[in-house]
């Protein structure tokens, strides 16, 4: 299943979910292939446990602690399974 993730003010990403649980790439909201090792080397979303939030998070280089992920307008927790085709993400702190 393809996940479109919304930075709300900035950018758009889409992920296949079965790459994530593979440990294969993403696709960018252009629809180049990316690379989905992430910075750290962490693995956690290998082995084929279904992708949570905190996984797609991890992948666009945002923290649990920054952001609060909503799917049909209500919070849901990191921890949860990714159940859903479309994920908004809030910034809970911008700017300087």
């Amino acid at each position: 299943m393809r996940v479109t993730v919304d930075v709300k003010g900035e950018d758009t990403y889409e992920f296949d979910l079965e790459a994530l649980e593979e440990g294969a790439g993403t696709v960018d909201r252009s629809g180049c292939a990316t690379d989905a090792s992430s910075p750290d080397g962490d693995e956690s979303d290998a082995g084929g446990a279904m992708p949570t939030y905190a996984d797609l998070l991890r992948k666009i280089d945002l923290s649990p602690h920054e952001v609060s992920v909503v799917v049909d307008g209500r919070p849901v927790p990191e921890d949860q399974p990714v159940e859903t085709d479309h994920v908004t993400v809030l910034r809970l702190i911008t700017g300087g």
